[in-house]
């Protein structure tokens, strides 16, 4: 892998060097997909840099990093470029200073890949309305993470207030296998829902977000009750004949029970920010379901 550093740089130098490098490498930027545009503190970068990086392996990207430094200090813009074949496509780790702490998306768009999709994603606290963030408004996809901030649910309520087509919350990929497991314990005639719970750690922000999922679908009352966990542990539907569960302990296997079947363990594993993340970059439309989900979620959050 080959890194350069820019100090006191410039967007169109940090182009000219990105085509340097590759022309030097002979590895021309073809085959990059999309524009992952990650904003983040420096506390975070590491771990957000090595998630983007591995998701990229599947979605090959120029990844620029956005790092806000001191906003007393002058104006100035430093970057460090990656590129290798440790790098699926390119990294561009930005940190800006002085007043360009407030203009970011002026460093960022003349970054931009031409011609294809630009994703934006806070790994840490976002923006209210992610759609009106200066770098938010570049992006047809934006992602968050309520999980990362101390109040996740308020914080998905606030979301939701301010959703336009493209927001998407790593929350609701974390519940990707949970829904696909009960849609397809639906499959099969089990009876009308009455009513259900659903079982996490206290706080959890995905927690309310499957319950608000399951009421949407299905038409009846879930509630979310407290567990041990770790992260979601159980779900609880009462039906007319019987009960159905999904009851997760060690956070890879889990127990599904239907009226009158008997119990079979499945795999439903918790999974790693990089591999949620690359779930995400394999759709760049709106997701109406997520959508009404949250806004569900944000009524319930409310009205309690």
């Amino acid at each position: 892998m080959t890194t350069f550093m820019l100090t006191d740089t410039t967007a169109g130098k940090i182009s000219a060097q990105l085509m340097h490098l590759r022309h030097q490498m002979g590895a021309p930027a073809i085959g990059m997909v999309l524009t992952l545009v990650v904003i983040c503190d420096e506390r975070d970068q590491y771990d957000s840099l090595r998630a983007a990086t591995e998701a990229a392996r599947e979605h090959p990207s120029r990844i620029l990093v956005v790092i806000n430094r001191e906003a007393d200090e002058a104006n100035r813009l430093d970057a460090e470029l990656r590129i290798g074949e440790s790098t699926p496509g390119e990294v561009v780790v930005l940190r800006l200073y002085g007043e360009l702490t407030e203009h970011a998306d002026s460093v960022v768009s003349p970054l931009l890949l031409p011609d294809t999709p630009v994703v934006a994603w806070w790994p840490g606290e976002a923006p209210r309305v992610p759609a009106k963030d200066p770098i938010g408004a570049l992006a047809q996809r934006r992602i968050t993470d309520a999980k990362a901030v101390h109040d996740g649910i308020k914080e998905l309520a606030t979301l939701a207030k301010g959703y336009a087509p493209g927001d998407t919350d790593l929350s609701w990929a974390r519940l990707t296998p949970w829904r696909s497991l009960l849609a397809a314990a639906f499959d099969q005639p089990v009876g009308k829902l009455k009513r259900g719970v659903v079982e996490a750690t206290a706080g959890h922000p995905s927690a309310p977000l499957l319950a608000a999922w399951l009421s949407e679908r299905l038409g009846a009352p879930v509630k979310v009750s407290d567990s041990a966990g770790p992260g979601l542990t159980s779900v609880r539907l009462s039906l007319a004949d019987g009960e159905l569960t999904v009851s997760r302990s060690d956070a890879r296997l889990a127990t599904l029970s239907r009226p009158g079947q008997p119990d079979r363990n499945v795999a439903l594993a918790r999974r790693t920010t990089a591999e949620l993340l690359a779930e995400e970059l394999r759709r760049l439309d709106s997701d109406e379901i997520y959508e009404a989900a949250v806004k569900r979620l944000a009524k319930s959050y409310k009205a309690g």
